[in-house]
């Protein structure tokens, strides 16, 4: 969701608390020129959407003050260069370091990766953690599902690729995706047969155990 789809004076709102930190429904009618009613609706749906959030402050005379400021969920709506400063990250330590220190970089984050989601598919029978892994990378970004093809054997979708903008400069970062996969489920073959990077329109992993 990007802030500037919501409604315009709920967007509106949510820039007023961006500028000024915590207001009041009061001060932000004032803002923006509309009855402090108008005001808490918006508030209220931004609210229960988990956008914003409100705190109680007492006053020496009379009701207390609410005050509404922005959730983490709703600051994630302003927008953010995260993928470009990776990028800009990677070229520079390739340049700097050279190709193979770039391919340490990458080994190293898979292996910290391998090692959270072990600790979540331990003792699972293999149908058991190809499901547990379409969970984690759903929780990811990649919005993956799977499916049993046969017995023992299983296909894993990603209908997102959560890294597509470095996928698409440095193609080291796809191959340690498949690599960290074939790490997790290291008593089955994994083999990549879709390829979004490559023109379609998700990633599949075809599953089966090693004979």
């Amino acid at each position: 969701m990007a802030i500037y789809h919501a409604p315009e004076t709920r967007r509106k709102v949510l820039e007023l608390l961006k500028l000024h930190g915590p207001m009041t429904a009061q001060r932000l009618a004032e803002e923006l020129g509309i009855t402090v009613m108008g005001v808490r609706g918006q508030l209220a749906a931004l609210e229960r959407d988990g956008i914003i959030r409100h705190e109680i402050v007492p006053q020496k005379l009379g009701r207390p003050s609410y005050l509404y400021s922005l959730t983490e969920l709703g600051d994630e709506l302003f927008p953010r260069t995260y993928a470009q400063f990776a990028q800009s990250l990677l070229e520079a330590i390739q340049a700097v370091e050279g190709p193979k220190a770039l391919e340490r970089l990458f080994d190293h984050r898979t292996e910290l990766l391998a090692a959270q989601y072990r600790a979540r598919m331990n003792g699972r029978s293999l149908r058991e953690r190809v499901a547990e892994l379409a969970r984690i990378r759903t929780e990811e970004g990649y919005m993956a599902d799977w499916e049993e093809l046969g017995k023992n054997r299983f296909l894993l979708t990603e209908h997102n690729c959560a890294i597509c903008q470095i996928a698409q400069r440095c193609p080291t970062a796809c191959s340690h995706e498949l690599e960290l996969f074939r790490r997790v489920l290291d008593d089955a073959t994994v083999t990549r047969d879709k390829h979004i990077i490559k023109g379609d329109s998700m990633c599949t992993y075809v599953i089966r155990p090693k004979r």
